[in-house]
C-alpha cells in the first residue's frame, strides 16, 4: 500500500519560490474579482493554501541557512587600522 502522507508543500509543485508567488498572486486576483464559480473558487483557494505552505517552507529553509551562515561568519566588527583618540 503506498504511503499517502505527503506533505502539502510537496503538492505545490513549482519551479521556484518566485513562480509560486506569481501563481499565488494570480489566484488572489481571480478570487478578489469574484467572477469564479463556486467550485473553481474552492479549487483556487485550496491551491492557494498549498502555495502558501510551499512558500512558507522555502522561507523557513532559507532562514535556517542564514542562521547557520550568521553563526559562522558574523563577528563583531574590528577595524584593520583603528584610529587613535585625540
Amino acid at each position: 500500500m503506498p504511503d499517502n502522507t505527503e506533505n502539502n508543500a510537496d503538492k505545490a509543485k513549482t519551479d521556484s519560490f518566485e513562480s509560486a508567488m506569481a501563481e499565488l498572486g494570480r489566484l488572489v486576483a481571480q478570487l478578489e474579482e469574484g467572477e469564479l464559480p463556486l467550485e473553481a473558487s474552492i479549487s483556487a483557494y485550496q491551491r492557494g493554501v498549498e502555495l502558501v505552505r510551499y512558500c512558507t517552507a522555502q522561507l523557513e529553509k532559507v532562514d535556517k541557512q542564514i542562521e547557520v551562515l550568521d553563526k559562522e561568519m558574523l563577528k563583531p566588527f574590528q577595524p584593520d587600522n583603528p584610529t587613535e583618540s585625540k
